[in-house]
């Protein structure tokens, strides 16, 4: 005799009512898992190479589990929740990152940053122009403009993940933007048929 069928979310319940049953059923989480994790991974891996990806994927998801009682459960979307999440674990690992960013740029390639071209719609991520302009934003201003670029969240998404003012977020990815623009300009080796790839995130 077998036991009984795991436990699902309901039919069309959302990131918030997944996480509110999950309190007493715990094991209903693993949908919000399944939603979530390829997208918070592939974000990761584009920062950080695929090996930090996963560990911090998985860390994410232990975290947003420990602390899904104090969720607020007006927010029907946890992406953006998740996201925030990621970004502080991201930050941990932000001496890896510039790293990594400074030797695409300086030499067109690095192992780490190489895990980043895997569409081809990316490969502007991985030109060393865009790596030293990426490198040289703060940690906070790299935060926003890659959420919005790479992640895909709104401005009120990116205030929520990282609670900063909506205001915040405007000024920080404006600044970022502008300091993008002007590396690129300047920078010889970006020629004119490479800045009409510039993504739409520096414009």
């Amino acid at each position: 005799m077998t036991g009984p069928p795991p436990a699902r979310p309901a039919d069309g319940a959302d990131d918030a009512d997944v996480i509110a049953q999950s309190l007493d059923e715990p094991e209903l989480f693993a949908g919000l898992y399944d939603r979530h994790a390829p997208d918070i991974h592939r974000y990761v891996a584009r920062r950080l190479g695929e090996g930090p990806a996963d560990d911090i994927t998985a860390e994410t998801f232990l975290i947003a589990f420990r602390t899904r009682g104090r969720y607020d459960t007006t927010r029907r979307l946890a992406r953006p929740w998740l996201y925030g999440i990621a970004a502080n674990l991201i930050g941990k690992h932000r001496r890896t990152e510039v790293r990594a960013l400074k030797a695409l740029a300086r030499t067109g390639h690095d192992p780490v940053a190489a895990s980043w071209s895997d569409r081809a719609d990316d490969r502007i991520a991985v030109q060393a122009p865009l790596a030293g302009a990426l490198a040289a934003l703060s940690p906070g201003d790299r935060h926003v403009l890659l959420l919005v670029a790479w992640a895909d969240l709104g401005y009120q998404e990116v205030a929520d993940a990282l609670r900063i003012p909506l205001g915040t977020v405007r000024s920080r990815l404006n600044r970022a933007r502008r300091k993008v623009r002007e590396a690129l300009s300047t920078d010889p080796a970006f020629t004119s048929a490479e800045q009409e790839l510039t993504p739409s995130w520096t414009k």
